[in-house]
């Protein structure tokens, strides 16, 4: 955020030509998240910290201008200031809680969401002055929400890169990457890092229906990394994997459960499965602002139903008949016993996953 401008790569138009939505209004960064011109856990966490930072500075704005308004009709009448300033931000605390409540019905299953909205809004809670010096704070506290984000994933990929054998294939799901982080990436993050160690390995990146997230962001992501890389197509995993092409699998988190259960992009279920079924293992690598420790299961964890043109249409051209049923979950839920380990900023996590995840939360 500069100049009081959030700058947003819009994901829907990579890689075809890469696209910057800037805007001064909290509306927009809200309608980017549900649209998923902004998408990837920690990113729509970060979204959101800006989003309400924007929010305030409207807000000042708002509260400025009825104030200049009332300072006259007080000067007139000869009313106290007091009140005035505690109406003020009566006023600025009621616009910041509806932008608040406006970008948490985004989306349901991410809880970065929430972490980061929660977050902004404790800030602003404990903020004792004038609208002025809230926004301030906020404005300071969304760069540093962005800042540890990018900081958690290098030391993701720190702990993460040891579990990439030198000349593996590596299968990833979805998009992971940069692009659904600050900068760096968790699960890309991993092989990233694995690749500036100077380890040689093959990436398979599955294309990830319905959104393509795999075959548009993250081969996008590995080609301007130079990492070796091939798409597959989702139902090529376990084609790869029983020829023994595919030595390990990483993938993102949405929200994970106390259990360790993991709710990540649909079909990450399914590779967790194939992964199972040919003896390989599956990390999952988040930063711990994904870990919610109040859902004890994964049963618990909400589950997004998005639009069904999502999967009746391939870049605007439809591919399936009128009059069709669909179902278009976003996510599913990987069962902890599935997961050989979760890769977090403060430590890499083995079953139990659950008394694995309250202890770095102790920690």
């Amino acid at each position: 955020m500069r100049d009081g401008v959030v700058k947003l790569i819009d994901q829907r138009r990579l890689p075809g030509e890469l696209v910057t939505i800037r805007t001064t209004d909290y509306r927009v960064v809200a309608g980017a998240i549900e649209d998923m011109a902004i998408r990837g856990a920690p990113a729509i966490g970060i979204a959101a910290a800006f989003g309400l930072a924007l929010a305030a500075a409207e807000a000042v704005g708002a509260t400025k201008a009825s104030a200049a308004a009332e300072a006259v009709g007080a000067r007139v009448a000869g009313a106290a200031t007091d009140a005035d300033a505690a109406g003020r931000r009566a006023a600025f605390d009621a616009a910041l809680a509806k932008a608040a409540a406006r970008l948490r019905v985004t989306r349901p299953t991410a809880v970065n969401l929430f972490w980061a909205i929660d977050r902004m809004m404790r800030v602003a809670s404990a903020c004792p002055g004038a609208p002025e010096d809230v926004a301030a704070e906020l404005r300071r506290e969304a760069q540093v929400i962005l800042e540890e984000d990018v900081a958690a994933n290098r030391r993701i990929g720190e702990y993460g890169r040891d579990l990439i054998p030198d000349g593996a294939g590596v299968l990833t799901h979805c998009n992971a990457g940069g692009l659904a982080t600050g900068g760096y990436g968790t699960a890309l993050g991993v092989i990233r890092a694995a690749h500036e160690a100077g380890k040689r390995f093959h990436v398979f990146a599955d294309e990830t229906r319905p959104l393509l997230q795999g075959a548009r962001l993250t081969a996008w992501e590995l080609v301007q990394a130079g990492i070796p890389a091939t798409l597959i197509t989702d139902n090529m995993a376990a084609h790869f994997m029983a020829r023994g092409r595919i030595q390990v699998a990483v993938v993102g988190a949405d929200r994970i459960a106390a259990n360790g259960d993991v709710a990540n992009k649909i079909g990450t279920y399914g590779v967790a499965c194939l992964c199972a079924a040919h003896g390989i293992p599956l990390y999952v690598a988040a930063p711990f602002s994904t870990v919610d420790l109040a859902i004890p299961d994964g049963a618990a964890i909400p589950i997004e139903e998005r639009r069904a043109e999502e999967v009746t249409t391939i870049g605007g051209v439809r591919v399936a008949p009128e009059g069709i049923g669909v179902a278009n979950p976003a996510f599913d839920v990987t069962p902890a016993r599935l997961v050989a380990a979760i890769i977090t900023e403060r430590g890499v996590v083995r079953s139990p996953l659950g008394e694995g995840l309250r202890r770095l939360a102790g920690a």
